[in-house]
């Protein structure tokens, strides 16, 4: 039986153009797909090998000298899901391959120098597929939200990210970035769903219900930032994220369209294939 695809690419229907507004996106649609839950989750399962191929076909071209490397960036309220696009999506591929951050509150080290400073130390190599679960966009967001940082020197900030993803770009960087969009109804009942649930509560913070009082104003502060940063280079793609299933075929999808548009090949040996396959039958 076929699997059910999407019908429209989620890099073309998930990315910020101008004019975006995150309060048009209902986070319970499933943009560019048709199919059920189920189908969903054979799309998922259906993939993953190719995923795992094309992960594998970018780290060995890293082995010989290629400067390509992936790096994938997810940025959510709690509970929308980054972990579940870390266990569910990047797992298919060879842990050798990926090197993941999370980026949690800095540091005093990490805040004697730029927001940039601790985030540079791990963009991926090359051949590899990095994962940042949160990034330097913490230090637009969350410093917008509380009024931690002043609008000249967050407009500094947006100036600084693009610069620095741009550089990125130029050492070989394919940059997906991503945020799992949820609603704040949505966020209540996992939060619930977490206390209900004994095997959960190490993942409970109050944190998160502080924050939760400043929805709106992450709205708008992704809203800002989308404006300012989603670019030809790397653009934001806003993945409603209500329905797990469908932000984690949708990521994967993004994942294999920017694997595939990095047009990798296996390294050709550079020894005599025959010679060294006779010397081995001898052996």
């Amino acid at each position: 039986m076929a699997e059910v695809e999407f019908a429209k690419s989620p890099a073309s229907v998930l990315r910020v153009g101008p004019g975006f507004s995150l309060a048009e996106v209902d986070p319970e649609s499933t943009p560019g797909y048709d199919g059920a839950k189920s189908d969903g989750k054979s799309l998922l399962s259906a993939q993953d090998s190719r995923l795992a191929e094309l992960q594998e076909k970018l780290f060995a071209e890293g082995k010989f000298g290629s400067t390509k490397r992936l790096l994938l960036i997810l940025q959510a309220m709690d509970t929308a899901g980054k972990g579940g696009i870390v266990g569910h999506v990047v797992a298919a591929m060879d842990p050798q391959g990926v090197q993941l951050a999370a980026f949690k509150a800095p540091t005093d080290e990490e805040k004697a120098h730029d927001f940039l400073w601790r985030i540079e130390k791990h963009v991926p190599d090359a051949g590899m597929v990095g994962v940042f679960d949160r990034s330097h966009y913490e230090d637009v967001l969350i410093h917008r939200v509380h009024a931690w940082a002043d609008p000249a020197e967050l407009e500094r900030r947006y100036a600084a990210i693009n610069a620095f993803e741009a550089g990125l770009a130029e050492q070989g960087t394919t940059i997906v970035k991503v945020m799992l969009n949820i609603s704040k109804q949505e966020q209540k009942k996992r939060l619930i769903a977490r206390l209900d649930d004994p095997s959960k509560h190490w993942k409970y913070s109050r944190g998160d219900l502080t924050e939760r009082a400043y929805w709106d104003d992450y709205m708008d502060a992704y809203n800002v930032a989308f404006q300012k940063t989603s670019t030809d280079i790397a653009p934001w793609h806003v993945v409603p994220a209500n329905k797990k299933w469908y932000a984690r075929i949708a990521v994967q999808q993004l994942l294999l369209d920017a694997l595939e548009g990095m047009q990798l090949n296996w390294p050709k040996a550079d020894f005599d294939v025959a010679a060294e396959r006779k010397l081995v039958e001898e052996s």
